[in-house]
């Protein structure tokens, strides 16, 4: 396996790179409804900052950085496609989008994470924050931050 290589989106092809994988993984596999999972975020504008993860050829991960309050990224819409689950491609995104954050001047990450994911979460040093699960798209979820 080569190492991944970090696309920061500035194409509208990239962005549909992104949105492919996003497509796959929250509408086909967790049947997150196409209207819930495309939003006014989903463009080339430096409100937003997309990242892609191309491995051995393929895309194979993309994320998310909008601004938030306090100082903060808000780390979204965080996916690896099925074929490069658990090869560490998650991390390597996550990791990237906090650079990105860092070199934006950002100080807090702050996202909110499906259940099942908080504790890929958790090793990368978030602390969930909200009290209970919430549920957004039909999946439960939970708030989480980290200080950069």
């Amino acid at each position: 396996m080569t190492a991944a290589i970090i696309i920061h989106v500035k194409n509208e092809e990239q962005l549909e790179h992104c949105l492919d994988i996003r497509k796959e993984v929250f509408v086909k596999e967790q049947m997150v409804p196409i209207d819930l999972e495309i939003d006014e975020y989903d463009v080339i504008s430096p409100d937003v900052h997309h990242v892609l993860i191309e491995q051995d050829g393929t895309y194979a991960a993309t994320g998310r950085l909008t601004y938030y309050k306090d100082n903060s990224a808000k780390m979204q819409r965080i996916a690896v496609h099925k074929a490069f689950r658990s090869q560490g491609i998650g991390k390597i995104l996550l990791l990237a989008l906090e650079e990105l954050a860092r070199e934006l001047g950002l100080s807090k990450s702050v996202l909110d994470a499906q259940c099942q994911a908080e504790p890929f979460y958790q090793k990368l040093g978030y602390e969930t924050i909200s009290t209970e699960p919430f549920d957004d798209a039909g999946i439960p979820h939970v708030r989480m931050e980290k200080p950069l």
